[in-house]
């Protein structure tokens, strides 16, 4: 691997404009010690010093062997070592000194390693998405009145599509625009009426009126979430939808096969597993009031491929900066702390409803190897290990989603004659 100064490396941030912007106002620095060598930079309100800082208060220091530094700097890294955030944790390198300011210059440090590859970041290129000047997308949105736990609400539903009805459940953290290339897939609206919604306080859904629930810690609960589907099933007339959902949205797939086969003729959980585990307390990079949105939208990115279209890549993410910070967290909560199927899982028949799992290779926090448990312990279910896709692959990667997916829906469809 090329030999790189702390020199080189200024000359590379300097020159950056996405450094400058995520490096605004930091004094302190960043060490890279990697093996024998060690280069980085030192920062003044912002401003860049072509020298190694000494650590202390401001200061981050990234170590690790340089065969795991060769593949973290390789143009296409492999899974674990394609984000220096994940890489610091399951990748084989580590991290010390200011932990706030990890997390509130994780995009500026991440950006330093992106700069440090071999063939530099990746490049944006055009991305054609057939549209004309002052042509209309698909979908058609309107707001649904539920009451969900005797409460009024108003969600958001986007619609498009005629046939088999096909409910789509959103990312933690995120909305219902991550499906909006699937609305464009007339090899699916042909056959499917596609159904995105909003979870309450999410994207367009608006929170109910006649409660303090700004005084109150958001938190999302199994009961409150299975309750959103079969509240639209039920309020639209839905004769036997299928439901398909991403992250935590392929958690509840897999929670409704559970809880709720009668409704449903088949679920598709897409980064779906039987359980995610961990700890709530490990991520202040959530929650710390001195930590900004782009941050967590930086945290995500790391959940994508780094071959995925730079384009998608950075569209999946704005969601996650542009959304009402305490909802992140308060998803997290059904996603590590509540959700666990492993006991259950053996009682779902297939042959009552079907059950179908993708899980993408770069997919750090649902991975394949929990995709695949989940298969093997659902008797007739279906896997799919999407290669070069990570936790978002309908909005990161579509094209290449659409044509894994295509084969699971057909035969949901022909199922269905």
């Amino acid at each position: 691997m090329s030999f790189v100064t702390t020199d080189d490396l200024y000359q590379r941030c300097l020159s950056d404009s996405e450094f400058q912007l995520a490096s605004r106002y930091w004094s302190g620095g960043v060490r890279l010690e990697i093996g024998e060598q060690l280069l980085g930079l030192t920062l003044e309100d912002g401003y860049l010093q072509a020298k190694v800082p000494e650590s202390g208060p401001g200061v981050v220091t990234v170590s690790g062997p340089a065969a795991i530094w060769d593949k973290v700097r390789s143009d296409n890294p492999p899974r674990f070592l394609n984000d220096i955030n994940i890489a610091t944790g399951k990748g084989g390198l580590s991290r010390s000194g200011d932990r706030l300011i990890w997390w509130q210059y994780l995009p500026a440090i991440q950006r330093i390693v992106e700069l440090l590859r071999v063939s530099g970041p990746q490049k944006s290129t055009r991305v054609d998405e057939g549209q004309s000047h002052g042509s209309f997308d698909s979908p058609i949105g309107r707001y649904l009145r539920l009451n969900l736990h005797g409460e009024e609400h108003r969600i958001y539903v986007e619609e498009a599509g005629s046939g088999i009805p096909l409910l789509l459940q959103h990312t933690a953290g995120s909305h219902g625009v991550q499906w909006r290339h699937l609305f464009e897939s007339t090899q699916i609206t042909d056959n499917f009426r596609l159904i995105a919604y909003d979870l309450p306080f999410h994207g367009k859904s608006v929170p109910p009126v006649g409660r303090d629930w700004w005084a109150e810690e958001y938190r999302l609960e199994g009961g409150f979430l299975r309750s959103v589907p079969l509240a639209i099933s039920d309020a639209l007339k839905l004769k036997k939808p299928v439901f398909m959902g991403c992250s935590v949205g392929g958690l509840l797939a897999l929670d409704l096969a559970v809880e709720h086969p009668d409704v449903f003729r088949a679920v598709i959980a897409v980064e779906g597993a039987l359980h995610i585990g961990g700890s709530m307390k490990g991520l202040e990079g959530f929650w710390h009031p001195q930590v900004s949105n782009e941050t967590k939208a930086r945290m995500m990115e790391g959940l994508t491929a780094p071959s995925s279209p730079l384009a998608y890549r950075k569209e999946t993410i704005q969601t996650y900066a542009a959304g009402w910070p305490p909802v992140f967290l308060g998803d997290l909560w059904y996603y590590i702390s509540e959700y666990d199927l492993r006991d259950k899982a053996k009682d779902i028949d297939t042959r009552q409803i079907g059950v179908h799992i993708f899980s993408g290779e770069y997919d750090f926090s649902a991975t394949t190897e929990m995709g695949r448990a989940a298969h093997e312990a659902i008797a007739g279910s279906t896997f799919c290990e999407m290669e070069g896709i990570g936790h978002f692959p309908m909005s990161e990667n579509p094209a290449k989603f659409i044509e894994y997916l295509l084969p699971v829906l057909k035969r949901i469809q022909g199922e269905a004659l």
